[in-house]
């Protein structure tokens, strides 16, 4: 699954205000995020709780490459969600960036997960792109880091 967005701001500003865990809650919906062990750089475990009425999904992720300001990569260890992230700044110019966000999920449940898939990742492709359009309009405007 991949979002892009282009973001009128410097990398280093971009990627400060990605990198700044806890603040996610502010862009992504109905999602907590903590940071769980660590600072936040490498190594680090970080926990994103999305609850929609009684039913929550705990994502954990632990941070494994960080190259400031251009990506940084995660590795999902959760019990549900498994599998690889990244997030990469690419300056365009002074004052504009790409972001890419990829993520590669494992998917649980052998077939029927495969089969469930094709139904739940145009949902979850759209909640990313309008995630990362919101936190980009966060960044123009300050709110951000």
């Amino acid at each position: 699954m991949t979002a892009t967005v282009i973001i009128q701001a410097p990398a280093e500003r971009v990627f400060a205000a990605f990198t700044a865990w806890e603040r996610q809650s502010e862009w992504i919906p109905f999602t907590d995020v903590k940071v769980v062990s660590g600072d936040g750089g490498e190594g680090s475990l970080i926990a994103a709780v999305t609850a929609v009425g009684p039913v929550a999904l705990r994502d954990e992720m632990r941070v494994v490459r960080v190259d400031a300001p251009y990506e940084v990569r995660v590795v999902h260890c959760g019990t549900l969600l498994r599998g690889p992230g990244v997030l990469r700044c690419t300056q365009m110019d002074h004052d504009r960036t790409q972001v890419v966000w990829h993520e590669w999920f494992h998917l649980p449940g052998g077939v029927a997960g495969r089969m469930a898939w094709p139904l739940l990742w145009p949902g979850s492709k759209v909640s990313l792109t309008q995630a990362l359009k919101k936190f980009g309009r966060l960044v123009e405007t300050g709110a951000l880091p």
